[in-house]
């Protein structure tokens, strides 16, 4: 766009006298990322913990539930700063992902899970590495190394479950069920809100453009590493 980009904010004082509509914008993305961590943890990492064949694995699960969890306290603080009621930032408060309603129910679906849903993750947050609100930048780059660990958490464990063909049986049929929930994540196409965003650098991309990036590295993984098959799923609206 050929809109200047606004000055920086650099601390969550100054955000009061950014633009209503960049403080709204703001508040949504923290919002957002502040009941999914805390979604994600709960529905996901938490009981993962239990279905965790061996002590070494429960002991990464926990390390990434943990992780989660750290996620959610930052953007909960950062939301308080900022003026977001902390009712706001739960579960309860705002209906979380989607994707968040896949029944867990085994470890395979769990790894899935890691190695393609916190890839998402990650294109989200490196969204964020140069956002014009500078405490929502730091946050981002302080989230995404505990991201890229847990990505690469699902991936390490997906290999070694396709090393048996029960094992790639069982991720093939998790990759296939949960897998055509994810696109969704990222938007809807021509969306007003992604334009805002990008308007104001806070973010970089349009939801086109990640979506795009996340199959192509999705497939990748699934494809060309595991040897498995990514389902085609419909372009979302």
């Amino acid at each position: 766009m050929t809109t200047a980009m606004p000055a920086p904010i650099k601390t969550a004082e100054e955000l009061s006298q950014a633009p209503a509509d960049y403080r709204t914008a703001i508040r949504k993305i923290v919002r957002s990322h502040a009941v999914n961590e805390l979604y994600g943890a709960q529905v996901f990492d938490e009981p993962a913990i239990a279905l965790a064949p061996t002590p070494y694995a429960k002991w990464l699960t926990c390390r990434v539930a943990m992780e989660e969890y750290g996620h959610h306290v930052r953007f909960r603080e950062l939301g308080e700063q900022i003026g977001v009621p902390a009712a706001e930032m739960t579960p309860s408060g705002k209906r979380p992902l989607s994707i968040f309603e896949f029944p867990l129910k085994s470890w395979e679906e769990f790894c899935v899970i890691k190695l393609l849903a916190d890839l998402a993750e990650i294109l989200q947050v490196e969204d964020l590495l140069h956002c014009t609100f500078h405490p929502l930048r730091n946050l981002a780059r302080m989230t995404m190394p505990e991201e890229l660990f847990h990505a690469q958490f699902g991936k390490d464990f997906c290999t070694e479950l396709c090393r048996t063909a029960a094992g790639r049986a069982k991720v093939q049929d998790a990759i296939d069920r949960y897998f055509p929930m994810l696109p969704a994540f990222f938007g809807q196409s021509g969306s007003q809100n992604n334009a805002l965003y990008r308007r104001f650098g806070i973010k970089q991309r349009s939801n086109e453009e990640m979506r795009a990036d996340y199959v192509k590295k999705a497939r990748a993984l699934v494809e060309d590493h595991l040897k498995l098959k990514l389902p085609e799923v419909a372009e979302a609206a």
